[in-house]
C-alpha cells in the first residue's frame, strides 16, 4: 500500500480535497501530490465548462473561508429587490432571480454581475429587450428567461398594461418587456379597428306571440380603451349582452306584421337601447340580417300572399276587361256613322278569316262573299 496519494487536476477543472469526509483545500490545475499513509484524503473534481459551483460546502465556504471564494469563485448576491444579470465575456448568460445567493467559478472567461432594482422600476431597458427577444436565435438556452414577460403588440393595436390586476397604461405598437418578479403583470391585446359582432339564433316572441328568430351583426371599435376597461370588466361580452337585451326590448313590442313591414325600427331602438351603456365603445352600424318564421307561419304566410296576389290579379283582369268593352263600345260608335269606316272593318275581319283557312272556294264574286259574311245593318 503506497503512502503517498497522487491527483492530476486539468487546466478547466478546479478540485475540492477532503480529510475523512472534511474539506481542506481546493486543487488548482497541475499534478499534486499528498502524504496519506492512513488513507483518509479524496479529492472531488469540478469542471469549469459548469460556472455554477452547487456543493452542501458553499454556506461554509462563504461563512469561513472568505480568502478562498474571494480567489476561486465570483459570488452573486442578490437581495429580494434585486433582478441580477450575469455575463461570461460581455455575454448575456444568465438572469437571476432575487434573493439569489450563488458562487460561480473563476476561470477563463470574465465574469460580471449587474443588479437591478425592481423597486424603482418594472420594465425592461429597450437595449435588454432586444437581447432577450428571439431566444431561439441565440443558439443555447438562457436560464431564468421565464421571468420575463416579452409582449408583442401588433401595428392598429395597443396592449392594455395591467400591474396586480390594476390598468396602468397604454403600449403601443412594438416589442415591450416587463420582470414578473414580486408581482402579477399582464398584457391584454386590444384591436382599435371597426370589428363584426355577430348576434345570432336569436329566439324571441313578438307581441302577438309569433316565435322567431333573429340574426343581427353589428360594427363596432373602441374609442376610449383605458374608459371602457375602466367601467366594463369585458367590453366585448358586455356589448354583446347589450344587443341580446336591445333586440328583445325592440321585438318584444312590436307585432310580426310591424317587424315585417319595418326592421329599421328595430335598428333604432337597438341605438336608443345601447346609448350611454357602453363607454369607451362606438356601434358605427348595425342591421337584422334574417328574420327566421317557424314553418307553420310561412304556411299561413304564403296562403295570405297567395290570395292577396290572386284578388290583384282578378281586378286588373276585370279592369282590363272593362277597357276592352269600352273600345268596343267607342269603335261600334265610329262605324254606326261611317259606312267606310264599317267596310274597312269588314275588310280587316275577312283579313283573319283568311289566315285560319289553308284553301277558300269563292262562288258569285267577292261582293257575295262579304255580303254573306256580314249582315248590314239597315240604315
Amino acid at each position: 500500500m503506497t503512502i503517498f496519494k497522487r491527483w492530476m487536476v486539468k487546466k478547466n477543472e478546479r478540485g475540492l480535497l477532503f480529510s475523512e469526509g472534511d474539506f481542506v483545500s481546493i486543487l488548482e490545475p497541475g499534478q499534486h501530490v499528498r502524504f496519506d499513509p492512513r488513507q483518509r484524503l479524496s479529492l472531488q473534481l469540478y469542471s469549469l465548462n459548469t460556472a455554477l459551483f452547487e456543493h452542501p460546502l458553499t454556506a461554509y465556504l462563504r461563512q469561513h473561508e472568505a480568502a478562498l471564494v474571494e480567489r476561486f469563485f465570483q459570488r452573486c448576491d442578490l437581495n429580494e429587490q434585486q433582478v441580477g444579470l450575469r455575463f461570461e465575456d460581455g455575454l448575456l448568460v444568465e438572469l437571476l432571480p432575487p434573493g439569489a445567493r450563488r458562487l460561480y467559478w473563476k476561470s477563463q472567461a470574465e465574469q460580471r454581475l449587474e443588479t437591478i432594482e425592481l423597486s424603482q422600476t418594472y420594465r425592461l431597458e429597450r437595449e435588454l429587450v432586444a437581447r432577450l427577444s428571439q431566444p431561439s436565435l441565440r443558439g443555447r438556452p438562457l436560464p431564468g428567461l421565464d421571468a420575463v414577460l416579452l409582449a408583442q403588440v401588433p401595428a392598429y393595436q395597443v396592449g392594455v398594461l395591467k400591474v396586480d390586476g390594476e390598468v396602468i397604461e397604454l403600449l403601443p405598437a412594438g416589442l415591450h418587456g416587463f420582470w414578473r418578479f414580486n408581482r402579477q403583470i399582464g398584457v391584454e391585446l386590444v384591436d382599435l379597428r371597426i370589428q363584426a359582432l355577430e348576434v345570432s339564433g336569436q329566439e324571441i316572441l313578438s307581441r302577438d306571440k309569433v316565435s322567431l328568430r333573429l340574426n343581427l351583426s353589428a360594427n363596432w371599435r373602441y374609442t376610449d380603451v383605458l374608459l371602457a376597461h375602466e367601467h366594463l370588466a369585458k367590453p366585448q361580452e358586455q356589448l354583446y349582452r347589450e344587443l341580446q337585451f336591445g333586440l328583445r326590448a325592440a321585438v318584444g313590442t312590436r307585432s310580426l306584421d310591424e317587424l315585417l313591414e319595418n326592421k329599421q325600427a328595430i335598428e333604432q331602438t337597438l341605438y336608443a337601447h345601447l346609448a350611454g351603456k357602453l363607454p369607451g365603445l362606438e356601434v358605427s352600424s348595425l342591421g337584422v340580417r334574417d328574420i327566421i318564421l317557424p314553418g307553420e307561419m310561412k304556411a299561413l304566410l304564403a296562403q295570405v300572399l297567395e290570395a292577396e296576389k290572386a284578388a290583384q290579379a282578378n281586378v286588373i283582369r276585370r279592369r282590363e276587361e272593362t277597357s276592352a268593352t269600352r273600345s268596343l263600345l267607342n269603335t261600334a260608335k265610329v262605324m254606326e256613322d261611317n259606312p267606310t269606316a264599317l267596310r274597312l272593318k269588314e275588310l280587316e275581319t275577312l283579313e283573319r278569316v283568311a289566315e285560319r283557312i289553308d284553301r277558300i272556294s269563292v262562288f258569285g264574286g267577292l261582293d257575295q262573299v262579304l255580303n254573306g259574311l256580314v249582315k248590314l245593318a239597315p240604315h
